[in-house]
């Protein structure tokens, strides 16, 4: 079981100076991975329901900080030699896919293929608004999308022809370090699951029970089957509260049992007074260390 840290571009963590000693800090203590969040602009006031929280409306406020996920994981790769890099999540839709491959590619191949792509289709209606991007079909638009940058990655002289999407004849480069940059399927709904089955390289569900998170598993695997897709191939990563508890083993072996092969904990759980490396060693110790021999 691996650690990683999520929604860890936001709060202290978004300068330059916490970003690095989060970073640092994590791969000194065996933490696995970072995963950052995602919005390219705050609305003042939104109708749309933030997903993850029983108010509906996304923590913090209109000047919190939020930087670009690629930017920011570039300063994260400067930093360290081997920490994995995820975008937990980005709105793929929202991305121009020519412009985001060249990007991807180039993060990964200057990290020496750290990059993991999480991806969602987004829950802000009044963001895609604001960015002149259809809200209708936001689905498709990904999927298309993630054929697009593969078509991109895999070789030069590309040519593709989608319902959002056009070109011939065109070529990216660099390409990324491994045959293509992992594509990791966020969010807790059936379409999600599907979508991981059908073309992701993992699932990573906002949320969920260990039942809740297999039933998601179990609609992603049947996806896979139908899709002619090997399901043990795609990686989970999960959360589950009990981690922090007082049997973090158990919680552990909760998620093995349905799959998870990776779990992860919000940066901000390693701010207090006791600093950064001590809530950093302790996390470690009560998660990494106890679910290694899982």
């Amino acid at each position: 079981m691996k650690l990683g840290l999520a929604f860890a571009n936001t709060g202290p963590f978004a300068e330059a100076k916490g970003l690095a000693q989060l970073a640092v800090t994590a791969e000194q203590t065996g933490i696995e991975s970072v995963w950052t969040v995602e919005h390219v602009i705050w609305p003042s006031s939104y109708d749309s329901a933030y997903p993850y929280s029983p108010t509906g409306k996304m923590p913090g406020d209109k000047t919190s900080a939020i930087p670009d996920p690629l930017v920011w994981l570039s300063f994260v790769a400067a930093a360290t030699s081997k920490l994995v890099l995820g975008t937990g999540i980005v709105i793929l839709p929202e991305r121009n896919p020519l412009v985001f491959a060249k990007e991807a590619a180039t993060l990964d191949r200057l990290s020496g293929g750290r990059l993991q792509l999480g991806i969602g289709v987004g829950w802000l209606e009044e963001e895609f608004d604001a960015l002149g991007v259809p809200w209708p079909r936001r689905g498709a638009r990904t999927d298309e999308y993630v054929q697009v940058m593969r078509e991109l990655w895999a070789s030069d002289d590309a040519s593709f022809e989608g319902e959002f999407v056009a070109f011939s004849d065109v070529s990216s480069n660099p390409k990324p370090t491994r045959a293509a940059v992992p594509f990791v399927i966020g969010g807790h709904s059936h379409a999600a699951a599907k979508r991981a089955g059908r073309l992701g390289d993992g699932f990573f569900p906002g949320r969920g029970t260990p039942d809740e998170l297999r039933e998601m598993i179990d609609v992603m695997n049947q996806a896979a089957a139908d899709a002619d897709r090997n399901p043990s191939q795609i990686e989970i990563t999960a959360a589950h509260p009990g981690l922090f508890g007082d049997d973090p083993v158990g919680a552990a072996q909760e998620l093995a049992d349905v799959g998870v092969t990776r779990t992860i904990a919000p940066a901000f759980m390693l701010l207090g007074s006791e600093g950064l490396e001590a809530k950093a060693t302790e996390l470690a110790e009560r998660v990494v260390a106890p679910i290694a021999p899982i």
